[in-house]
């Protein structure tokens, strides 16, 4: 395990263009909750499936019970991001990392200073109206009363990619590009169980494909590198380095 993590320190004093490819581990480590693991939030009991309550139309024909489960599931005040995310943003200062493409929708990368960042599944941080387009941050939407309503007396939706609805195209195209340019691609912290998402993944043309997870993936056997280990043991080891200054030498 120590031998894999100092290849990987190696394999980042290497690179040039390092790409984050993460999941919903990176979050669970502040303390979140993740939706498929045993005691994830799918395997919770609900009057409806979670599934069906974190979709399109569940949002549109129900939007009372959908922002009841929203609000007591999703909120994260209280929470903050984590030495992954610190580490990330500091990789990118430093020039080494181009991007963190990541499925979550806590918006932590952003809130710890990573500058580019393509959030996949949206971000509970953003918030519109579905009738006039004003924006609305977070806290307005998990302090509000019932349904969320603009000033205009619409409904706020979150700009976060429910289930029947797709991707955005845009970050689409820029997570593919991002991903085949890639001269290190660091996958953490997730399953790969999550399409389309997980098959961003084939469009990478390096040699150094490193996997951090608790849990063996399907991707283990296709990875030079594979550490089963807590992303939080392994992010702090190669903070130490950047604070030794050995990714400056």
């Amino acid at each position: 395990m120590n031998n894999n993590i100092e290849d990987l320190i190696s394999l980042i004093k290497k690179a040039q263009r390092i790409v984050f490819f993460g999941g919903a581990g990176v979050s669970t480590e502040s303390g979140l909750k993740d939706f498929r693991s045993v005691d994830g939030l799918y395997n919770e009991s609900y009057d409806y499936p979670p599934e069906e309550i974190l979709s399109h139309s569940f949002f549109m024909n129900r939007p009372s019970l959908f922002y009841k489960f929203y609000k007591d599931k999703l909120n994260t005040n209280g929470f903050s991001f984590n030495i992954t995310h610190e580490v990330l943003s500091k990789l990118e200062e430093m020039g080494k990392l181009s991007s963190v493409i990541t499925q979550n929708i806590d918006g932590f990368h952003t809130l710890a200073g990573s500058k580019k960042v393509l959030e996949l599944h949206g971000s509970i941080k953003r918030n519109y109206c579905m009738d006039c387009g004003k924006f609305y941050d977070d806290n307005y939407v998990f302090s509000s009363v019932d349904v969320p309503l603009c000033s205009c007396g619409g409904i706020i939706k979150p700009d976060v990619v429910l289930y029947e609805e797709g991707l955005d195209t845009n970050v689409v195209k820029e997570a593919i590009k991002e991903i085949s340019n890639a001269d290190l691609l660091l996958v953490c912290g997730t399953s790969l169980n999550v399409y389309p998402a997980a098959s961003f993944l084939n469009y990478y043309n390096g040699d150094n494909l490193v996997l951090i997870n608790r849990d063996p993936t399907s991707w283990d056997k296709k990875a030079n590198i594979v550490i089963h280990d807590s992303l939080g043991r392994v992010f702090s080891i190669i903070d130490e380095k950047i604070k030794e200054g050995y990714f400056s030498n």
